[in-house]
């Protein structure tokens, strides 16, 4: 994908594969199309949080896990290594610590949804521009 703001996206693997109809990373056009309306600026908020959440979910298992929030932050901060593991796994608990309503160490759906409602610039953040 040619994209420039898809090429520099550290999820951009992941935004593939999540919007490939096939489900082996290889976007087709109406692919494209789906891809594009879900990050566009008239998308509702309720889409883009499902989406966010299904690219985040990296080991794919209907739920953000310590393993797919550290995936998500390391990928965040890129390979300059400008994080310690120990500091990784402080954001992770911290996250866990904010989000995890019912306490058994993972997100739901309905627990992401709800901390991502919360943010302000989540809807205005999550959008490509052409």
């Amino acid at each position: 994908m040619s994209l420039p703001e898809l090429r520099v996206n550290p999820f951009r693997d992941r935004i593939c594969q999540v919007f490939s109809s096939q489900c082996d990373g290889n976007i087709s056009f109406e692919d494209f199309l789906d891809m594009m309306s879900v990050f566009s600026e008239s998308a509702p908020t309720s889409t883009k949080i499902e989406y966010a959440f299904r690219i985040y979910d990296f080991d794919q298992d209907d739920m953000l896990g310590p393993s797919d929030i550290c995936f998500v932050v390391m990928r965040l901060v890129g390979d300059n290594k400008v994080l310690s593991e120990e500091d990784i796994k402080l954001i992770v608990d911290k996250v866990l610590a904010e989000a995890d309503l019912d306490g058994d160490g993972y997100l739901s759906y309905a627990e992401f949804e709800h901390a991502m409602t919360k943010s302000m610039d989540f809807s205005t953040a999550y959008r490509i521009q052409l």
